[in-house]
């Protein structure tokens, strides 16, 4: 009988990770080639494509480098067809691009309000009908992940754009899930305040004290905690795993960051 650790490899498969310049995106990147994938590497700075692409190479799996915005429809198009042209298949898709300042709810445009729906939701709908028939065509089946957020569970000032947006699209993998089984599994992970780049741009100690006596767990994520989910959700061990959003969010049960409320 072999490991069940077995079950968590993905030898031989290719995946598309949106977002994968850095944090939560390069980092599921290389969880990715940690269990034997080869990699798409897709986001809009390339210097930081390519240096998450040298990682994946030490670890000893392919990387493609492929910048793309994903609010651009002709790049959608062009990404999936280069991942095509270079590796023959897909296995996997991580939609992970995506997210928004909360913002007062009267100052919220129209347009931003849209604009954020497009940049977290439309995204995502558009690649998963670009991926899941190649996917079916070239590797028999396949798996998406979409990074959705805490923000999309819970109410809370300031998060009417973006908690809409990630409620949404945390709705769409459900629906998607019911519209591509069996052949494509659709998972998402409700994540929580990570420790990346763009959370410590605006991060100061009174900051984070608010939001850590708001974490059950007592501290804020880390990319990994996000890439062992998205590895387990696009990996064989989850075979029988379809339309869940998991929380990876240290048991949050309410937005830890606070604003102020509306004055009129």
């Amino acid at each position: 009988m072999s490991s069940i650790l077995d079950r968590f490899r993905l030898d031989g498969q290719v995946a598309i990770v949106t977002g994968s310049g850095r944090g939560i995106g390069a980092g599921t990147a290389l969880a990715y080639a940690d269990a034997g994938a080869d990699v798409v590497l897709s986001a809009r700075t390339l210097s930081q494509l390519e240096e998450t692409a040298g990682k994946v190479r030490a670890k000893g799996r392919r990387a493609l480098v492929v910048p793309c915005d994903v609010l651009d429809p002709e790049q959608r198009t062009d990404l999936v067809d280069k991942a095509l042209e270079e590796f023959g298949r897909l296995d996997i898709l991580v939609n992970n691009a995506g997210g928004w300042p909360p913002k007062p709810t009267l100052a919220v445009s129209e347009s931003e309000f849209e604009e954020c729906f497009r940049f977290n939701v439309t995204t995502a709908f558009e690649m998963t009908k670009l991926a899941v028939p190649k996917m079916v065509e070239t590797a028999g089946g396949g798996a998406i992940v979409n990074i959705s957020s805490a923000a999309g569970r819970f109410n809370a000032r300031g998060f009417a754009a973006y908690g809409t947006a990630k409620s949404a699209l945390s709705f769409l993998t459900k629906n998607l899930a019911q519209d591509f089984a069996p052949k494509v599994r659709v998972n998402g992970i409700a994540v929580g305040s990570i420790l990346t780049e763009a959370l410590s741009g605006f991060m100061n100690e009174d900051l984070e004290r608010q939001m850590l006596a708001k974490t059950p767990m007592g501290r804020l994520g880390e990319v990994e905690d996000i890439a062992a989910c998205a590895l387990y959700l696009a990996s064989p061990a989850a075979g029988y795993v379809t339309g869940e959003i998991y929380g990876v969010n240290g048991g949050l049960t309410q937005i830890q960051v606070e604003m102020p409320p509306v004055e009129f």
